[in-house]
C-alpha cells in the first residue's frame, strides 16, 4: 500500500470526503492515530503569509520522519489534518512544535 504523504497544498474545495483520503492504517494494517489543528482566519492572510505558514508547518513536520503519515491543510476550513503512527506522546510534540512555529494555532481534536 502506498500512503500519501505531506500534502500541503491548501485545499479550497475537497472533491473526496477526507475521510476517504486520509489513511486509517498504515502499510502493515496498523490503526493510525490522527488530530487537527485549527489555524484561525489562516484563510484571511495573505498570500506570502499564508506560504510561509505552509513551510513552516512542512518543516516540523519532516521533523518527524516516518511518524507523520499524512497531513492536509484545508484552507478554506483553516484547518491541519495530520495522520500519524500511535507513538507515546508523539501527538503532543508535533503539535507543540507547531504551536512554537505558529502560535495562534490549536489543537482541536485528536483521535
Amino acid at each position: 500500500m502506498n500512503l500519501p504523504r505531506l500534502s500541503l497544498f491548501p485545499l479550497l474545495d475537497a472533491s473526496e470526503p477526507l475521510r476517504k483520503r486520509a489513511p486509517v492504517v498504515d502499510e502493515n494494517g496498523k490503526a493510525l492515530s490522527d488530530f487537527m489543528l485549527i489555524i484561525p482566519n489562516l484563510r484571511k492572510r495573505s498570500q506570502p503569509r499564508i506560504q510561509q505558514t505552509m513551510h513552516e508547518i512542512h518543516a516540523v513536520l519532516s521533523r518527524y520522519g516516518d511518524q507523520v503519515v499524512f497531513a492536509e491543510l484545508n484552507l478554506a476550513l483553516n484547518l491541519l489534518w495530520v495522520s500519524i503512527r500511535p507513538v507515546t506522546g508523539i501527538r503532543f510534540e508535533i503539535t507543540e512544535a507547531l504551536r512554537v512555529s505558529i502560535p495562534d494555532a490549536r489543537l482541536v481534536s485528536h483521535i
